[in-house]
């Protein structure tokens, strides 16, 4: 099974990953921790954002593939935020003819701020993102379409 998350900052996609990744035979793959290991250094803007994940996606696709081919369950802790990352992980799901689930945190905005603040505070998450990176990360959100395909799941 390879599980994806969809949500804005904040709203809880590490946490369902964490949650999810304890089931058996399960694997955690997290963007944060490998752009955080990879590419710290060169992280300031949303566009080494873009940069650095299209690097990893890159790299990280065939291996993603490989590990559902040998029977094992994947959560990609990946943002499924905008159609583009979704095409990419329906790559993999065509590629390693794996079941999948789309889980779909619609968290409000205000909420998500909230937890943000709490998150910053706390000091603790690989990168901290300000309420302005907030806003402008969010306008380029997209919800899961229908017509996209996947089996979305609504926690």
């Amino acid at each position: 099974m390879l599980h994806l998350i969809c949500g804005k900052i904040a709203s809880g996609k590490s946490t369902l990953a964490a949650e999810l990744a304890s089931a058996p035979q399960t694997i955690l793959v997290s963007e944060d921790e490998w752009l955080s290991a990879l590419f710290a250094d060169q992280l300031e803007t949303p566009k080494d954002y873009v940069r650095c994940a299209a690097k990893l996606r890159t790299v990280m696709s065939p291996h993603l593939v490989a590990l559902l081919r040998a029977g094992l369950s994947v959560v990609l802790d990946f943002p499924a935020n905008t159609m583009d990352q979704r095409r990419w992980m329906r790559t993999i799901i065509d590629e390693s003819s794996a079941p999948h689930q789309l889980h779909f945190l619609d968290v409000p905005d205000a909420v998500c701020l909230e937890r943000l603040r709490a998150r910053n505070a706390q000091g603790a998450h690989k990168f901290a993102v300000t309420e302005a990176q907030f806003h402008q990360i969010s306008k380029h959100f997209v919800a899961p379409q229908p017509h996209e395909g996947f089996t979305l799941v609504r926690p």
